[in-house]
């Protein structure tokens, strides 16, 4: 990640009120060089400030600037502030009134650093919103613009925590790792691609959620999932006992590479899913319901004499609905060594769901993503927005980790 190409801001096209503007800070401002540009952005800034703060003004007093009054409270002159922002430190004219009752809201009396702009800008684009939209609501709330580019720059300097974030120290042993995929639209050199955002969250030993890594990926392979699953154990992961997925290509061979004694469950929830796309609407209940029966057996027994019953059912109607049961059964069968309560832990992706329904919302709010740099700058923010609430461990943890402690012997730390 932190080789990727730095998203460029591209200008908007040259307009007649552009050029106008442009001449004018030309003539008014004598510029020459750089620092004479920043010397006048802060100059504006401290003059649209100024302004702002003597509409407050004629709010709090009742009354306008030039307006008369036999009101006992009226301006008393200006005070200058020493104010720092993202352009520099300036001077700005606060306005004063006799009673000094006035607070501003833009620059309040004790507020001296307006560049905590840059933290509202984030958490905006954190709750999903585009670079574009948090520009216009800086307007509509600030009454100054904000560029497209200056808030693409802004969100930029996450991009070392982001990587700070992907190379952290992970503790040695994950009892259960789930990886799921959620998609995003990203524009690449003008093309609109399909990326998939692959989530890799693990329950540590006490229970508890925690996202190890996001990785966007477009190829899977076997050398895919190989790097994604050495870079953990580069972090510090030297055992997973249940590693919990939908069929990825690849990612068998790479399990039985990099983590040899763990275990592959598939997903039942994905299972179920896939299955049911081969069936019609009037049979999904009653099919679905037939499925139940195999993975909530109470034993792998029965659960291939009820995988044999559901197939002989339903193969006259659907003959290749049942064949990924068949194949892949040596992923489902896991399961079956669990207690029933246990199971539900590690054989659906419902640990992730919460925090895929967060990436989903990103999609809701931009149907494009520009890069997939700006992609991964919105995963990050939504997934710490999401895990803030994940302080308990999962349910029935205590009766998981018996199972787990039993069934995989001298492989969880006491």
């Amino acid at each position: 990640m932190a080789n990727r190409k730095k998203e460029v801001y591209k200008p908007k096209p040259m307009t007649e009120g552009k050029r106008n503007i442009i001449q004018g800070l030309l003539q008014e401002y004598d510029i020459e060089t750089a620092a004479d540009i920043q010397d006048a952005l802060k100059d504006l800034l401290s003059g649209t400030l100024k302004e702002l703060m003597e509409t407050e003004m004629d709010d709090h007093l009742g009354y306008d600037r030039y307006e008369r009054s036999d009101k006992k409270n009226y301006r008393n002159g200006t005070k200058q502030k020493r104010v720092r922002s993202k352009y520099g430190e300036f001077e700005v004219d606060v306005p004063q009134d006799r009673n000094s009752s006035f607070d501003s809201k833009v620059l309040p009396k004790r507020q001296k650093d307006i560049s905590a702009i840059d933290d509202k800008i984030i958490s905006m684009y954190a709750k999903g919103m585009t670079t574009r939209q948090i520009s216009e609501t800086i307007e509509d709330i600030y009454g100054f613009e904000v560029s497209e580019g200056m808030v693409s720059n802004i969100t930029d300097k996450l991009l070392p925590q982001i990587e700070e974030w992907q190379n952290r120290p992970l503790a040695s042993v994950y009892p259960i790792v789930f990886i799921d995929a959620v998609h995003f639209s990203v524009r690449d050199e003008g093309v609109i691609k399909k990326l998939a955002a692959y989530v890799v969250l693990g329950i540590n030993e006490d229970g508890k959620k925690e996202v190890l890594t996001i990785v966007v990926g477009e190829n899977e392979s076997s050398k895919y999932w190989l790097s994604v699953l050495n870079s953990l154990k580069n972090r510090g992961v030297q055992d997973i006992l249940i590693l919990c997925s939908d069929g990825l290509t690849g990612i068998k061979d790479a399990i039985s590479t990099a983590f040899p004694m763990t275990e592959q469950q598939r997903c039942i929830v994905h299972m179920v899913r896939n299955t049911l796309k081969y069936v019609a609407n009037k049979d999904m209940k009653v099919f679905a319901k037939d499925l139940k029966t195999i993975y909530t057996s109470p034993d792998e027994k029965n659960a291939l004499k009820q995988l044999k019953l559901v197939t002989e059912k339903w193969e006259p109607l659907y003959p290749h609905a049942m064949n990924r049961w068949k194949e892949n059964w040596d992923a489902v069968s896991p399961i079956f060594k669990f207690s029933k309560d246990v199971r539900t832990a590690f054989y659906t992706t419902n640990a992730i769901e919460s925090l895929n329904a967060s990436y989903r919302r990103l999609n809701r709010q931009r149907s494009v993503f520009t890069s997939s740099q700006a992609l991964l700058k919105a995963l990050y923010l939504a997934t710490f927005e999401a895990t803030k609430k994940w302080t308990m461990p999962i349910r029935n943890w205590g009766k998981v980790r018996g199972e787990l402690t039993i069934m995989y012997p001298d492989r969880i730390p006491e």
